[in-house]
């Protein structure tokens, strides 16, 4: 399908273009999005007005860019994450969280899509992160990650107080001592009344 090109569509086309393009990227994608319209008549006549109006556009979108690009170039952002004991990550930083965090500081909103970065971040450390405003407008920022305290906290060993006693306890070792003290000496008590008798039961 000839469609033509209404605004900028990076990588593809320039407003006012006039181009052959797939039957379903233009009804699916250029065409739901105001991006393009069918190249009629009607359309073709308007090429010249909206080449003008594209370089206008064009010439704004660069100067705000740039500026955002001077606002943010090397700016430092820290995220948090749980991390284990070897620095791993629970979880990863994505483009979604770096753009997150660097609209707060920018007071400008960062379109995750502007954030280069080959694979999720998935260890502690500081990264040297680009980002892509415009084809030809880009910012480096640093991004450090560090390890929620709450996750650095050692394991605690476990006690062995198998060799204690128990404090609950309602027995007391002393109590058993005097259990068997009792015992021996009624015993001993026994084996003498046994004598005496014997001595008495004995004629002289």
């Amino acid at each position: 399908m000839k469609v033509v090109f209404l605004e900028d569509v990076y990588g593809v086309a320039k407003g006012g273009d006039v181009k052959e393009v797939k039957n379903g990227f233009a009804r699916n994608f250029l065409i739901p999005k105001n991006l393009a319209v069918p190249a009629s008549h009607d359309a073709l006549l308007r090429v010249k007005s909206l080449v003008e109006k594209a370089d206008t556009e064009r010439v704004k979108i660069m100067s705000d860019m740039q500026e955002l690009a001077d606002a943010i170039n090397g700016s430092e952002i820290s995220i948090e994450m749980r991390s284990g004991a070897n620095g791993r990550l629970y979880g990863s930083v994505n483009t979604g969280l770096i753009a997150t965090e660097l609209s707060k500081i920018s007071n400008r909103e960062i379109d995750r899509k502007f954030i280069n970065i080959n694979d999720p971040i998935r260890e502690l450390g500081e990264f040297e992160i680009g980002v892509r405003l415009h084809p030809e407008i880009n910012a480096s920022i640093k991004v450090s990650v560090i390890s929620d305290d709450a996750s650095e906290e050692p394991e605690e060993t476990p006690i062995d107080n198998s060799n204690e006693l128990d404090p609950d306890s309602s027995e007391d070792p002393s109590d058993e001592l005097d259990e068997t003290l009792v015992d021996n000496s009624n015993e001993l008590n026994a084996d003498s009344s046994s004598v005496e008798e014997k001595d008495q039961t004995e004629p002289a």
